[in-house]
């Protein structure tokens, strides 16, 4: 390969771990039958004139396998925070008990479990679509590289390179994905 013409694998691979993490994130607020507070890490919720994330204004325990509770420390910002919950369509009924907004975990029923793997599937294309984008970037720098000079033999061991990354990164999205629906379908 060229010395003087390179193309930057670590950043892709980076931008493309990005996406896994995001995707890891989005997995974790889908509700499978079993409280988690992370279900709750992308709530974000009307406080002194900004989105605050919910986790930020109060705490989230599970003190129960179907429990989940936040103790907002500002009573101001319990309606704020319990209609925040409500609007985020995690389907699930805030009850206040003062501070304390406790959020009882129902079981799915066969319908909502379905309907929770397409929106886990929706997640998923969502991150295979930022790899693909971060391929293109790269291709693109390829492309340029190329122009600028770039063998016609580095110029392939590049595009090879770029692309088994991206192949690595949807495999490791679909495997994911796999594994949440699995996890949605557990009765």
């Amino acid at each position: 390969m060229s010395d003087d013409i390179e193309i930057d694998l670590d950043d892709l691979e980076r931008r493309m771990d990005g996406a896994m993490a995001s995707l890891r994130t989005e997995f974790a607020s889908l509700r499978t039958g079993r409280a988690s507070g992370t279900m709750l890490e992308p709530i974000m919720v009307d406080a002194y004139g900004s989105k605050t994330p919910i986790n930020q204004i109060g705490t989230v325990n599970v003190p129960e396998p179907r429990m989940v509770t936040v103790n907002i420390w500002d009573k101001g910002l319990v309606g704020a925070a319990e209609k925040a919950i409500r609007e985020s369509g995690l389907g699930i009924n805030p009850q206040l008990n003062g501070t304390i907004i406790m959020l009882p975990i129902p079981e799915l029923n066969e319908e909502r479990r379905t309907q929770l793997t397409r929106v886990a599937a929706q997640y998923a294309e969502s991150a295979r679509v930022a790899i693909r984008n971060v391929r293109h970037h790269g291709m693109d720098q390829l492309k340029k590289a190329k122009a600028d000079g770039m063998s016609e033999d580095d110029h392939k061991i590049w595009h090879d390179e770029v692309q088994s990354l991206t192949d690595k990164h949807v495999a490791l999205v679909d495997k994911a994905l796999e594994g949440k629906q699995e996890e949605i379908m557990q009765v």
